[in-house]
């Protein structure tokens, strides 16, 4: 008996033959050979009829539309998946910089109304002290985390020390003549006058780092300066000796930051990881400080006054202070975590709309006299700062 073909309804399993379907690789081909029963092969002929192309189309577009099929229900699956871990990492990303900024601000402006508190709610007379016992706490919690393998910190070397120290000199200097001049003056003043300190620092930049600043920044320093200036003017509780420690304060704290530029390239190379992160330098401050805080209560005499206070035999004033403590190095740890969480860029600018609340907190809560000059001025010098921020961004932008 001859080869037959099958027609598209044939029977694929008849008794008088069976059937085979053998696929090229890619699938374009299907070649159809009957057998008789006696088992004679047929001579390899290959169906190529009308009928047979047909089948060979119909077959492969089943297939190939099969696989359409899945490919596009399995990228669209895909595709859906990659958009919900998006969005869920986009909303998380957005949590965790609003979270991590509320901390950084709750902790900046308490640490300085809890001091201002402290100063003269208290009327506590030794500040050294104060920032003696605020340094000391971190020491400890920072040690203690270290310990646990909570973080990360460089060693303390004689090598390192020594080249830390004349900014650690100018660190406790930065400190003390903030803690002297808030005792005298209100927060919002001490906010709007620490302005002063940007002009400072520009200038600085110019002259040793040759770098040039564009006409907006120049502009905003200049309106921190009026504000500063017409601040003092209508400040109804002026107090000569606290606005001389809070300008001895602005050039300390342009030096510090000045200076910690060149002397960190240099701690780099002196440790063993050639890193310096903020735990390590939180460390580093705070512990240099120590001996030199307690050289300093002695030369200021303050040790008379702590054996004669009540104060230090009331518990709701050390509860203060230790908060005080805490807060302090809750900045350290707040401004790691929302830089890490935003940038530079916004970390400055919300530093800036910070002094807002906290200024109005200040007059609030300590009942300060005030008068609409003043008030003016107050508020002109924290827009001021807003468009130093806002104009610092726009020159990083451009270089």
């Amino acid at each position: 008996m001859g080869s037959r073909t099958l027609s598209i309804g044939a029977s694929l399993d008849s008794p008088d033959g069976h059937f085979e379907r053998n696929h090229t690789e890619n699938g374009s081909m299907v070649s159809l050979k009957f057998h008789e029963p006696n088992g004679v092969l047929d001579q390899g002929h290959q169906v190529s009829s009308p009928v047979r192309r047909d089948v060979n189309r119909s077959l492969s577009g089943v297939k190939f539309l099969e696989n359409d099929d899945l490919d596009l229900e399995d990228g669209k699956l895909e595709k859906d998946r990659n958009k919900t871990v998006r969005s869920n990492k986009a909303v998380k990303i957005q949590n965790q910089a609003l979270l991590s900024g509320l901390a950084y601000c709750l902790s900046s402006c308490s640490m300085i109304l809890v001091n201002k508190f402290v100063l003269s709610g208290y009327d506590f007379n030794a500040g050294i002290s104060l920032m003696l016992y605020q340094n000391f706490i971190s020491v400890v919690i920072v040690s203690i985390l270290s310990s646990m393998g909570l973080i990360s910190r460089e060693p303390l070397t004689w090598r390192l020390i020594k080249v830390w120290l004349p900014v650690n000199v100018i660190f406790v200097g930065m400190l003390l003549t903030s803690m002297f001049s808030l005792k005298y003056i209100n927060v919002a003043m001490v906010t709007v006058l620490k302005n002063v300190t940007n002009v400072i620092t520009a200038v600085g930049e110019m002259y040793l780092f040759k770098k040039h600043h564009d006409s907006r920044v120049w502009a905003a320093l200049f309106l921190m300066i009026v504000s500063a200036v017409s601040g003092g003017i209508t400040d109804l509780s002026f107090h000569a000796i606290g606005y001389s420690w809070q300008i001895v304060n602005c050039f300390l704290t342009a030096s510090y930051s000045l200076t910690l530029r060149r002397v960190m390239d240099t701690a780099k190379q002196v440790t063993k990881s050639g890193n310096l992160n903020e735990f390590s330098m939180v460390l580093l401050n705070n512990t240099l400080s120590l001996p030199l805080g307690i050289l300093l209560i002695f030369v200021f005499n303050e040790v008379d006054y702590l054996y004669t206070t009540p104060l230090l035999r009331r518990p709701d004033f050390w509860l203060v202070m230790t908060l005080s403590g805490f807060l302090g190095l809750a900045i350290s740890f707040t401004s790691m975590w929302f830089l890490h969480q935003t940038g530079a860029t916004t970390y400055s600018l919300v530093g800036s709309l910070n002094k807002i609340p906290l200024s109005v907190a200040g007059i609030v809560l300590f009942h300060v006299p005030t008068s609409l000059e003043n008030s003016a001025s107050i508020f002109f010098g924290l827009l001021a700062g807003v468009f130093f921020a806002r104009a610092k961004m726009r020159e990083k932008t451009q270089s």
